[in-house]
Order: structure tokens, then sequence, then C-alpha cells
């Protein structure tokens, strides 16, 4: 669903997803249910007029086994009480430096591992930053997957929460995907896929 405008949708068609791009008309539990995983574009709850009544549907999918992602969202004129319905507090924090070491803090997590190992090598080659608007706190609920800091900053833990929530998974990303996929960024495609997996059974070896 787009927010203020990016080009994962197309570039995930490109790897072969079937991508349907929604409307605020189109949230309504019979539509979403068809798919595996929803993704809020960067700025969604800053941009979209209405998105608030809305918002309890997106949950109740997630609550059913779907996926939902939600992209980077400022905490000013967020038009929504919370980004996602376990509690996290949105920050200014970011990471210009994309160049900045990014340190896997589960290794063992899904999210890391399926479909796609992620290693050092995938943070590599990343354009104009990690990302921005990282949350500064969070429930117990959500796993904080990586961390990475500029400079003489400390580290920065809320760029990528994930959380069990009901039969699916909810997620925070201020990672900059947006423009890490106009950029053909690797890594950072094969990590995105990866949370798009979140819920899917592993295939058999």
């Amino acid at each position: 669903m787009q927010g203020a405008g990016d080009a994962i949708p197309a570039s995930l068609r490109q790897l072969g997803y079937t991508v349907t791009e929604l409307s605020l008309a189109d949230l309504v539990p019979d539509r979403l249910k068809r798919f595996d995983a929803v993704v809020l574009g960067v700025r969604a709850y800053n941009t979209l007029d209405g998105i608030r009544f809305r918002q309890q549907a997106l949950f109740d999918y997630a609550n059913a086994g779907g996926t939902l992602v939600v992209q980077y969202t400022t905490p000013q004129e967020i038009k929504v009480d919370a980004p996602l319905p376990i509690p996290l507090k949105l920050s200014r924090d970011r990471v210009s430096e994309e160049t900045a070491e990014v340190k896997v803090l589960l290794p063992d997590n899904a999210v890391v591992n399926r479909p796609n190992r992620i290693t050092p090598a995938d943070f590599d080659g990343w354009v104009q930053e990690r990302g921005l608007y990282f949350a500064s706190e969070w429930d117990p609920a959500y796993q904080a997957i990586l961390s990475c800091h500029d400079a003489n900053e400390p580290a920065r833990n809320g760029g990528l929460l994930v959380a069990p929530y009901g039969r699916g998974h909810v997620v925070y990303t201020g990672y900059s995907w947006f423009r890490q996929f106009p950029a053909g960024v690797p890594g950072a495609i094969r990590l995105f896929v990866n949370l798009l997996s979140l819920g899917r059974a592993p295939a058999a070896s």
C-alpha cells in the first residue's frame, strides 16, 4: 500500500512476486485475507487520510495469520494512535552513514535465515543511509533483529522490530528499503524478501 511513494512494488514484481497495490477501500477482511503479506509504504500513516478508520482491519489481518510490515513513519502528523497493535515509540533516531556496521542481534532468527541467509556482505553497497525514524522504545514482545549506529552515536536497535501477533506477525522497519530497491542493492532486497516470508513454512529439504 503506497505511502509517500517508493519503487518497492515495481522491484518486487521484477523478482516474480504478484503485487497488488491496495487503496483504503481495499482494507477490509475479505480482501486482505488473500495476501501472504501487506506492506505499508513509507509514511503511509502520515499521508493517507482516513487510514485511522481502516487500521483495525490491518491488525485483524495480522492476527488471523498475515504478515503486516509498516515502513518508516514520522512521529509528527501521524494519523493513527499507534503504528502497530503492540506498543512502540517512534523517534527521530536515524543512521545516516550508509557504511555503518550492521550487527545481527539474533543470528538464529528466521528474518536473517529464511529463505536467504543474511551475512555481513548483505549490508555492503547500501546508498545514502541505513535508515531513519527508528523506534526508541518497544514492548518486550518485539524482537530487535539488527543494530547499527553513526560514528560517536549510541547503538540504534529499533530499525527492524518483529513480533508474533495472533497467528501472524507485525513488523516495524525504519531501514531505508525505498532507497535501496531502486539502487538494486542485493542484500537489502534479500533481507526484505525474508520479511515477506515470515510465517511461511520453510521449504522441505
